[in-house]
């Protein structure tokens, strides 16, 4: 098998990795075919190891990343294609280098452990550089679908995409392997570490101490491209709509009245404290609610041309209260990494307004109703992919888990159906309940386990109440997942360059070996 697959020809390899990639895509939501994702891992690995030089390993890595990417993430292309494309692109390079990486694991007896680490590796860039990174299509987001599910509360997601990924290269090996018995051996160890997420059934959800009652509004916007959220206060207006048609509701007796409400990211599209129509919708809504709703806005500073995507908690008769302010912001989406350089290059980045900037602190926003203090931990859309902000939100002292997010622009994509797959593993990881109040949808509730418990009709105005019970205690995954990932990297670093050295080594000693004969017949 071996030899068949280094006799490819390079373009021949490269379009087999290339074929790999797209069928990758179709491991993520919707589709959410893991078992394709498993069989993509695991022939690129069988093409990088079998390749005949390293340049033809990085070019087969490059072609699984861009088709990966191009087939994944297509919609960026309501947004920008040039974004799409170039984002592809910088990914792709990260995977060429994986590429590298699996052709260099492979001269070790133990090349399955150190493939998939170096899978791990090349995430943690992929996750972190450029610009804050771009941690959409990690493979631990596809487990919660998959027997490895349970691994999320213990290793969290960069350990289960470890797992996954260690399957894959278990699969290659017994591919590879000589003789049936090392096949099945293969096999065997393969299905092993699959059934190693029946470990998770032992971590079971935080602590109950009591409920809260919620309401949840989704106001609908028109939707589609950059923009998506309408003509200026248009997704503000069809927010106090909907608020105003759940308060007759709960008045009429057919829901019960919430301790607050949550409306979704770019709830207001206007900042509520300088523009006087904006503030006095959001109070209204509030007097309507008769209850603090928690407000997705944005808030401006003109002077500046800066803005902030903000959470705040908005009192009936009182006004604004605590404030969270998103952390992790969307390159050449929220903000334009080196802007005067760009801008003046590329002028279609001025599509994206003002410059976003961070905030500082755990999304942890107390909520005063009902004679009680509740502590929300929120997350803010693209803030799901980054471990650290979704686990601060519980060791912060979060007692419910709230997302707003804002998908108007992307509706009728499978970035709608991505983010709901990440939300899910996020309360698998976490065993907390997450409340999804979005724009257009997806919203709905999920459960400790990742299940989903109801959505709301997407492309419409919808409302409710929920009951969420208050948890306290964080799983193994919150508390360690960050020290484990960093010494798997550690490790696998440190096995990468011994497999190096050794391989220098053999190297060197076979060419003195050529040498000697020609040394011993010089006069």
């Amino acid at each position: 098998m071996t030899d068949r697959l280094r006799a490819l020809p390079w373009w021949l390899r490269s379009s087999l990795a290339a074929l790999a990639g797209a069928a990758a895509t179709l491991g993520f939501a919707p589709t959410a075919w893991w078992p394709m994702l498993i069989l993509a891992v695991a022939c690129l690995t069988l093409l990088t190891l079998a390749a005949p030089s390293w340049r033809q390993a990085a070019g087969a890595g490059f072609c699984f990343g861009l088709a990966w990417y191009l087939t994944g993430i297509t919609w960026l292309s309501v947004i920008f294609v040039e974004d799409m494309i170039a984002l592809s692109a910088l990914e792709a390079c990260y995977l060429a280098m994986l590429g590298l990486l699996l052709r260099l694991a492979g001269r070790s007896r133990a090349w399955p452990v150190v493939a998939a680490g170096s899978w791990m590796l090349v995430e943690y860039g992929v996750s972190n550089f450029p610009f804050g990174g771009f941690p959409w299509l990690r493979l631990g987001y596809t487990t919660v679908d998959s027997p490895l599910a349970g691994l999320l509360p213990l290793i969290g997601v960069p350990g289960a995409g470890f797992a996954l990924a260690l399957v894959a290269q278990l699969l290659a090996w017994a591919v590879l392997a000589s003789g049936g018995r090392r096949r099945l051996l293969g096999a065997a160890a393969a299905l092993a570490v699959l059934l190693s997420g029946l470990s998770g059934l032992l971590i079971p959800a935080g602590a109950e101490q009591g409920s809260v009652t919620v309401g949840y509004v989704q106001g609908n916007a028109p939707g589609g491209g950059i923009y998506g959220l309408g003509q200026p206060r248009t997704i503000t207006y069809n927010h106090l709509a909907e608020t105003r048609r759940l308060a007759g509701r709960i008045a009429a007796g057919e829901l019960p009245k919430p301790d607050f409400v949550v409306w979704p990211e770019n709830g207001t599209d206007m900042d509520p404290f300088r523009d006087a129509q904006t503030g006095a919708a959001v109070g209204a809504a509030v007097g309507a609610a008769g209850v603090p709703i928690l407000v997705g806005t944005i808030t401006e500073d003109p002077s500046a041309y800066e803005r902030q995507t903000a959470a705040i908690v908005w009192y009936p008769n009182i006004g604004p209260g605590a404030r969270y302010d998103k952390r992790n912001l969307v390159p050449f989406g929220e903000w334009v990494p080196l802007r005067s350089i760009l801008e003046p290059l590329f002028p279609v980045v001025r599509y994206v307004g003002a410059q976003s900037t961070p905030g500082v602190g755990p999304g942890v926003l107390p909520i005063e109703s009902a004679g009680r203090t509740v502590k929300v931990g929120d997350i803010i859309c693209y803030e799901l992919a980054y471990d650290s902000t979704v686990h601060d939100t519980v060791l912060g002292g979060g007692q419910v888990t709230v997302v707003q997010s804002s998908n108007a622009m992307y509706v009728g994509t499978r970035q709608v159906a991505q983010q709901f797959a990440i939300t899910r593993a996020r309360a698998a990881e976490t065993r907390r309940e997450v409340l999804v109040v979005t724009t257009t949808g997806t919203s709905g509730l999920i459960g400790p386990d990742g299940g989903v418990a109801f959505t709301l009709p997407e492309f419409q105005s919808a409302s409710g109440v929920t009951e969420l019970p208050l948890r306290s205690g964080a799983t193994p995954a919150v508390l360690y997942s960050r020290g484990l990932e960093l010494a798997g990297l550690a490790l696998t670093v440190l096995a990468l360059g011994l497999i190096w050295w050794r391989h220098r080594a053999t190297v060197r000693v076979r060419q003195n070996g050529r040498s000697e004969p020609t040394q011993e017949n010089n006069p």
